[in-house]
């Protein structure tokens, strides 16, 4: 019986080491598992193609045809600052190469009219992403114009309707004030600082530090980035696929077609007026930011333009 006993007992106890020696293999297992698991996880987020790495910058970077002094270190340090925001920064790049493709074919032919480079459609892009902004001190639009300049040019600004808001009203504005100050400086670049900073600024920072040009001049930080911004601007969106961004012509935006219809007495209600085409208060808001109320009160009579897209291209929700 004792005998008997001491085989169970040693029996008890080869079970107990077993199932220890098994657990332990199996927990050693299961954590290779997972390693094996994170590791893989890990290859796989990670993009095999994308590579992050300097920018090789043209050598014949210019703006508006002024040549940059490239031989400068210091103005190297600059253009490379702003090739690298912009291009790494790609979500917005992306955005502002749609919104180039519905709105440039708007701009180029004002600014070209006017004499104005074509470089210049990217301080409008330097200025607001192409969007209606309106900035802290009040500028607004695309051209980021201030009441009293948008007055100055002959813009209406008022409750009702405020033409910064109007992409062709406000370029030709814009191609005014940028050949006024072309006419002073001399300067392609000085002139697209003073649009920036304002010619007074500019003006200033000139008699202080005796120097005429923008490449030598010495100014707040916007500023100073300006110019170099909108040739980063410039030639990411001129050469997308040099950058690394492969955008298909369908991906990016387009201009619905539209006719327009002149009204030259009040309109108390835009709701009803978008009805009579057969869209929305939104739609006929989208295609005419200017109008900046419910209603126009127009007691002058005044003859105003009104864009009304052409039918088929929005559908009221239901």
């Amino acid at each position: 019986m004792k005998i008997l006993k001491n085989v169970l007992m040693f029996l008890g106890v080869l079970f107990v080491v077993g199932t220890l020696v098994f657990a332990t293999k199996s927990g050693e297992l299961e954590i290779t598992e997972k390693k094996d698991v994170v590791i893989d996880t890990i290859q796989k987020n990670v993009a095999s193609g994308y590579r992050i790495s300097a920018i090789d910058i043209p050598e014949d970077l210019n703006f508006a045809g002024e040549l940059v002094p490239q031989e400068d270190p210091e103005i190297m340090e600059r253009v490379d600052r702003e090739f690298l925001v912009n291009t790494y920064w790609q979500s917005n790049a992306l955005l502002l190469m749609k919104r180039a493709h519905k709105y440039f074919p708007v701009i180029e032919p004002i600014l070209a009219k006017n004499g104005i480079p074509d470089d210049f459609k990217y301080l409008a892009v330097a200025e607001s992403g192409l969007t209606n902004v309106v900035s802290p001190a009040g500028a607004t639009g695309f051209w980021q114009i201030m009441k009293e300049t948008g007055r100055e040019y002959g813009l209406e600004i008022n409750s009702n309707v405020d033409e910064r808001y109007h992409l062709e009203k406000s370029t030709e504005v814009a191609c005014k004030y940028l050949n006024k100050w072309k006419n002073r400086y001399g300067s392609w670049a000085l002139t697209a600082a003073a649009y920036n900073a304002g010619p007074g600024a500019i003006n200033k920072f000139m008699g202080i530090q005796k120097v005429d040009n923008y490449w030598d001049l010495l100014l707040g930080d916007e500023t100073g980035r300006y110019v170099f911004r909108i040739m980063a601007i410039k030639e990411i969106l001129s050469n997308p696929e040099k950058y690394g961004f492969h955008v298909e012509k369908e991906d990016l935006y387009t201009a619905v077609p539209t006719f327009t219809v002149e009204v030259d007495e009040p309109i108390a209600s835009f709701a009803d007026f978008a009805r009579e085409y057969e869209i929305t208060y939104k739609i006929l808001k989208r295609h005419n930011p200017w109008l900046r109320q419910p209603h126009l009160n127009n007691s002058s009579r005044k003859k105003y333009v009104i864009e009304i897209p052409n039918k088929g291209y929005y559908k009221e929700s239901k």
